[in-house]
């Protein structure tokens, strides 16, 4: 995320999945598409970072797990989302996360997902 002219750009930035968005009556073209509440947290350390947002989830991602999201009208570009009307897509979930050599996240620890 950064600031542009004054308002908040988030472009591709990573989130946890807290949730989920059922909607029975919605746009035609998102008809069977999964839509999910996440939270956008730093990369540095996993903490919450701005405000939740719904996201179409172009990848199988689950609950809890730490994605990538990205926004605007590159959102618009992955296979499941091409000319909908969506500004966030799930397009990626994360193994591990590695900062200067440090270990920042890991989804697998000791075989056990995280």
């Amino acid at each position: 995320m950064y600031e542009q002219d004054g308002k908040k750009v988030l472009f591709l930035y990573a989130a946890k999945i807290i949730g989920s968005a059922v909607c029975t009556c919605k746009e035609q073209k998102l008809i069977g598409l999964k839509m999910l509440v996440v939270q956008p947290v730093s990369l540095l350390t996993l903490e919450n970072e701005g405000k939740p947002v719904v996201a179409i989830d172009a990848v199988g991602a689950g609950e809890s797990e730490i994605v990538l999201v990205v926004g605007g009208s590159s959102a618009r570009q992955t296979e499941v989302t091409t000319n909908m009307p969506v500004d966030a897509t799930i397009m990626a979930v994360v193994d591990h996360i590695d900062i200067n050599g440090k270990k920042v996240f890991e989804k697998y620890e000791g075989g056990k997902e995280w």
